[in-house]
């Protein structure tokens, strides 16, 4: 049902056209991201649409198949190079650091691990033979994860439709950008750990953070706006960027997420991440969890 609606909507942006497959060019974000993405993209293409993802020589679990088109242009860096920026971001986040130090040590890992993958989106741009494939493929629509912003570049840059798809952004950008009420009384921010249960003290500490959000994630986004503004030749915010997509598909389930009002081409997809399931190893079966009972042999899904 998720998948079905997803497509939907994508099909609703590719109008007119309705006896014809659309063009979609498809800028998606490697590893686990790109796991969800690929069934939307399989059954889009199962419709009759004419899909082409465009993806790095170098890249994360982007396994591929024949129902759609592949375009890869070449990268500056290694695989290595990737593995290393993920491992530091990962082992940051296992530090047990007292706030604000905790937070300091995730933002800083996180624009070293976005620097490092955002190279990607250079290449992509320096690659002129790719650049004029995509021109001349006469595309309808732009599908793109957009944590790296390459895909909202691109879309900009052709001046093509735009649709996030998407699990969520730093500093509450996903609900900043279509200007949705986040009330600080009870909505904690990112990298604050609070609950929706707060003292006074922690309500302070989440409008002070609230107040440096955007602040830091210019400073987190810094390659990506001064890249895009040198490409799009013209100067471009952060929420520039943002505010171009059509449609944001989330791959968030509405009634786990603080409640808020959302914004009519928000479409909440999260079923979509348990699209390919595996079951839990026989380990994990039997290893007790913290109060001493054993997980339910059920199925796991990634987000």
């Amino acid at each position: 049902m998720t998948l079905r609606l997803c497509c939907a909507w994508i099909f609703i942006l590719l109008l007119p056209g309705l006896s014809d497959g659309r063009k979609l060019l498809v800028v998606p974000m490697g590893g686990s991201h790109w796991l969800s993405m690929r069934q939307v993209v399989e059954k889009l293409s199962e419709r009759g649409h004419k899909v082409v993802v465009v993806i790095p020589e170098v890249s994360w679990q982007m396994e591929t198949t024949q129902a759609y088109t592949v375009k890869t242009y070449p990268v500056s860096y290694t695989l290595e190079e990737l593995d290393n920026a993920f491992h530091e971001y990962v082992a940051t986040h296992l530090k047990d650091l007292p706030f604000p130090l905790n937070a300091l040590a995730l933002y800083n890992s996180s624009v070293h691990v976005f620097r490092t993958f955002f190279v990607q989106c250079k290449n992509l741009f320096s690659s002129k033979e790719t650049l004029q494939y995509l021109n001349q493929s006469g595309f309808d629509a732009v599908l793109t994860d957009p944590v790296f912003m390459c895909g909202a570049t691109l879309a900009n840059y052709f001046s093509l439709p735009l649709v996030f798809f998407m699990r969520g952004f730093p500093c509450n950008l996903h609900y900043e950008a279509p200007q949705c009420p986040s009330p600080l009384s009870y909505a904690p921010r990112l990298f604050t750990f609070n609950s929706d249960h707060m003292t006074f003290f922690q309500r302070v500490e989440n409008a002070l953070v609230s107040l440096l959000e955007l602040v830091y994630c210019n400073g987190f986004y810094e390659d990506a706006i001064k890249f895009s503004s040198e490409v799009l030749q013209r100067d471009v915010s952060l929420l520039d960027l943002l505010t171009s997509a059509s449609i944001w598909l989330l791959r968030f389930d509405f009634v786990f997420e603080y409640v808020r009002p959302v914004m009519p081409n928000m479409v909440f997809i999260g079923g979509i991440n348990c699209a390919q399931r595996k079951p839990l190893s026989e380990d994990f079966l039997r290893s007790p969890t913290k109060n001493g009972l054993h997980p339910p042999a059920t199925n796991y899904c990634h987000q």
